[in-house]
């Protein structure tokens, strides 16, 4: 007789309370907010959440938003770019105020992390809002030890539409102070005066100065707009990176 057994299922993720602790500014159209939720289980660089809006007469509305904070920390940070026609975060970045709560559920995901202990050269590519991910992996780096920074040394390449737009600009002028990483921008519309840096769309050129050599084996994640993603990903491979590590996450219209 067959000894059959049930299949253990994963752990339900439940959703949390959580109350607005912070409203940091980052551009024009971008707020991180920092909550305080009770219970959070951890996550990691990478994952995302769910953000649950409920209205008084019980309509509901949700979005998934990548969570902004490195692992360590005791509170939850999201970042938002707001969509002037979205349903949702024009409330999170314009209409949440300290003190308030909403609903989300996490962590979610695990194919697009990182860890410290994920040993080898880590080159990042990011367009728009996609780098809020990415961000969350270069925080979690900058409080590792030394060593593990010497072993993983990170690039990322961050494009935008304009210096004003750039999110978490002075923080990435900060992680840029250690020698073993290095911060690179493409300003695809407009550019401050003297500027020097990269000023057209990521393209093979860009990629092959900045990515390390295939041989090296980088830990590769982009993070964008679809268009941006596919064209990154396919001049990685080929420049002759191994598809199996470039990991992606993309985005598009969602109504916001």
């Amino acid at each position: 007789m067959t000894d059959v057994r049930p299949v253990a299922q994963p752990p339900r993720i439940e959703w949390r309370a959580a109350t607005v602790m912070d409203v940091i500014p980052e551009t024009p159209r971008a707020k991180t907010i920092v909550f305080d939720v009770p219970g959070w289980p951890g996550h990691r660089a990478g994952q995302h959440v769910d953000v649950r809006l409920t209205a008084e007469d019980g309509y509901q509305a949700q979005r998934s938003y990548s969570i902004a904070s490195e692992p360590s920390r005791s509170t939850l940070a999201i970042t938002i770019e707001r969509l002037d026609d979205g349903e949702v975060s024009p409330y999170l970045t314009d209409g949440l105020h300290v003190g308030d709560r909403i609903e989300l559920r996490g962590p979610i995901g695990g194919y697009f992390v990182w860890e410290p202990s994920d040993v080898g050269p880590l080159f990042l590519v990011a367009g728009g809002s996609g780098v809020v991910p990415l961000m969350a992996m270069l925080r979690t780096r900058a409080v590792a030890s030394d060593s593990v920074r010497a072993a993983s040394p990170a690039t990322l390449l961050y494009s935008a539409r304009s210096w004003g737009e750039l999110i978490y600009r002075d923080e990435l002028a900060a992680i840029a102070d250690d020698p073993t990483t290095r911060i690179e921008y493409t300003l695809t519309r407009s550019q401050p005066p003297g500027w020097t840096g990269f000023s057209r769309r990521i393209d093979s050129a860009m990629l092959a100065a900045l990515a390390p050599v295939p041989d090296r084996r980088p830990h590769i994640y982009v993070c964008g707009p679809t268009g941006l993603v596919e064209s990154a990903a396919e001049i990685l491979v080929d420049l002759g990176h191994d598809a199996a590590r470039i990991k992606t996450e993309r985005f598009g219209p969602t109504g916001g």
